[in-house]
């Protein structure tokens, strides 16, 4: 490949990196066409970019990173290397389990970094990163704590309402 390529795709997933902070590195090799169609698909409904690229292009991205934990994925990047970029940090955590779970023994997680979180190094991280809550599912937890309350009160004013119209009733 022509350096200006080479350049290219650096540049590219730089500017990547800049749009979609979360991102997976990932073992997809051995997969057949249909499966990584597949793959593929489940990423695209998850909202998911999948981008297979040579580790020297990605360790040259990576070291250019003002950040250290970023830069820590660059001991994973061995072997056949796909990147899953994400705005939500667990999509491709639950997109590589359910993958799996259908009887896939790809794709194996080598490391991920989800924006302030320290660097997750290896493939038992998974559950750790399916573990994370999305910002919608953050949201939804939080006006739910604060509903709660809310609806205990209603629930014992409807209750007294309750005993009050059986007192007038007999």
């Amino acid at each position: 490949m022509r350096k200006e390529g080479k350049l290219d795709i650096i540049n590219a997933i730089a500017a990547q990196l800049e749009e979609t902070p979360n991102f997976y590195i990932t073992d997809i090799a051995g997969l057949n066409a249909e499966k990584t169609h597949a793959l593929r698909k489940a990423c695209f409904d998850a909202g998911v970019k999948l981008v297979v690229a040579k580790n020297t292009l990605i360790t040259k991205v990576l070291e250019t990173s003002e950040n250290e934990e970023m830069k820590k994925l660059t001991e994973v990047l061995a072997g056949p290397t796909a990147i899953m970029f994400t705005v939500a940090p667990n999509a491709p955590a639950k997109v590589i389990k359910k993958f799996r779970e259908s009887g896939n023994e790809k794709p194996v997680l080598k490391g991920a970094f989800v924006q302030d979180w320290p660097a997750f190094i290896g493939a038992d991280q998974l559950d750790n990163l399916f573990a994370i809550k999305s910002r919608e599912e953050m949201i939804a937890d939080i006006v739910s704590l604060l509903l709660s309350p809310i609806r205990n009160v209603m629930s014992a004013l409807e209750h007294k309402d309750d005993e009050k119209t059986e007192e007038s009733a007999e």
